[in-house]
């Protein structure tokens, strides 16, 4: 069994997710978290986030690896854990770069399929690209202004600064995150975590 909960940035997916699985007794997939991987490896690296042809051999030197364990995801290169320097407004600038690039998607994407079922997997296209054949499919959104002031709340930035960048965060994903035809598409902008994670439980139990 797979789930899956797709959405545009900072709607609640990885939280959302993380519950959700845990009250299945699921692991949960941050595919999200492999892009960062990247991004944090590119501008360490200095390679060009524009550049497909320089990030895919910078992966065949540097490769990384997505870990889904039950108390959150990691992403290691090697030996060393590159978890908490995924989410930083750096990263948050390149990885829609970076996602945007056809050969690196697919890398992400035979990562992600050889990990053992079940889980539920969040990200952008997982519904549509990574598991068409998911048992059940989710995608959240919420307006530009909710999100930002939710990422404002775990990171101090400018709220107005911080939505901007989400709204051209948004047109660039727009390619890969669009709604499977068959997924419920819940709006989180008025819901809590709890009332997301119960609309999700309910129907993956029906």
């Amino acid at each position: 069994m797979i789930v899956t909960i797709d959405g545009v940035a900072a709607s609640g997916k990885s939280s959302v997710a993380a519950r959700v699985a845990q009250e299945l007794g699921l692991p949960y997939v941050s595919s999200g978290l492999l892009y960062r991987g990247v991004a944090r490896l590119a501008l360490r690296e200095g390679a060009n986030p524009d550049d497909e042809g320089a990030l895919l051999d910078l992966l065949r030197r540097r490769p990384l690896t997505l870990r889904p364990l039950a108390e959150g995801n990691e992403v290691w290169c090697g030996d060393e854990d590159l978890t908490h320097e995924l989410h930083t407004a750096e990263v948050d600038a390149a990885v829609s770069r970076v996602a945007l690039h056809p050969g690196l998607r697919a890398w992400v994407n035979d990562r992600l399929r050889a990990l053992p079922q079940p889980f539920v997997a969040e990200g952008r296209d997982m519904g549509t690209a990574v598991f068409p054949q998911a048992a059940a499919k989710f995608y959240l959104t919420a307006s530009p202004r909710v999100r930002a002031a939710r990422r404002v709340q775990e990171r101090s930035q400018d709220l107005d600064e911080v939505e901007a960048a989400l709204r051209e965060r948004d047109r660039r994903d727009a390619l890969q995150s669009r709604p499977a035809e068959d997924a419920v598409m819940i709006d989180t902008s008025d819901l809590s975590l709890d009332e997301v994670v119960g609309r999700v439980l309910g129907t993956v139990r029906a």
